[in-house]
């Protein structure tokens, strides 16, 4: 699988993915810091990439204004420990596998899936 890592989300969780054998790029590595969250989305969409975020926007750009995405796990989390972010995101990827495609919404002890345009 294949994913795109928004400066808003916790850099080091590349490692992670990139250890369980996944394609990972990152913004403010591997494209500009400062790429608005719509090219964000066209990026990932051209390099069919899955983007995880810690940024809500990403939610209005689908939904109000309908803006191709190939899935977006956004994490809504109080806690930014590491262990509690990766142990979310393997959930999602055990859970949502099959739904990597949607706007997937990560909180402390829920996972929900709403489909996109």
């Amino acid at each position: 699988m294949k994913f795109l890592i928004d400066a808003s989300s916790d850099a080091r969780l590349a490692g992670h993915l990139h250890s369980l054998g996944h394609d990972v790029t990152r913004v403010g590595r591997d494209y500009p810091h400062d790429l608005e969250d719509t090219a964000i989305l066209a990026l990932a969409v051209h390099e069919d990439r899955v983007v995880i975020t810690d940024d809500r926007d990403f939610g209005e750009l689908i939904f109000l204004h309908r803006q191709e995405h190939l899935g977006v796990i956004y994490f809504r989390l109080v806690a930014s420990d590491l262990a509690v972010r990766i142990a979310r995101l393997d959930a999602v990827l055990t859970v949502c596998v099959d739904r990597l495609d949607g706007f997937i919404v990560v909180g402390s002890d829920d996972i929900k899936v709403a489909s996109g345009p």
